[in-house]
């Protein structure tokens, strides 16, 4: 079998994990709490701040002025396949955010949350 065939065959094999992360400013410790249905999708996440084109304007404000170095991607927590519910991924993570925005509170001068950005998955 090629590498290429190989390769393809490991990648759809590869399970999707959906989740909850944060981008983290190092600098002023604000942050931003999204869900995702693929934590792969940070990189995308990365792709739009460094194009500028990020839809929330304060994230993509302070990226602009404080540069890519001053931001971290941490995953905060995977949502386990055994805890999907019947009702499915989407209620699910839309719980698991709610449950870390509360915690964080990333909210004004402590993050890039707005209150109407729960739900705001990628």
């Amino acid at each position: 079998m090629s590498r290429k065939k190989e390769l393809k065959m490991q990648y759809k094999e590869t399970k999707v994990q959906a989740g909850i992360y944060q981008i983290k400013n190092i600098k002023n410790q604000k942050v931003f709490i999204v869900s995702t249905k693929n934590l792969k999708t940070i990189n995308g996440k990365k792709f739009e701040l460094e194009a500028g084109s990020c839809t929330n304007k304060a994230l993509q404000q302070e990226w602009n002025e404080y540069g890519k170095e001053s931001f971290i991607f941490e995953e905060l927590e995977i949502l386990k396949e055994e805890d999907i519910s019947p009702l499915g991924i989407k209620g699910d993570l839309k719980r698991l955010e709610e449950k870390w925005l509360e915690k964080l509170q990333p909210y004004g001068e402590r993050g890039y949350n707005t209150y109407s950005s729960k739900g705001d998955q990628t």
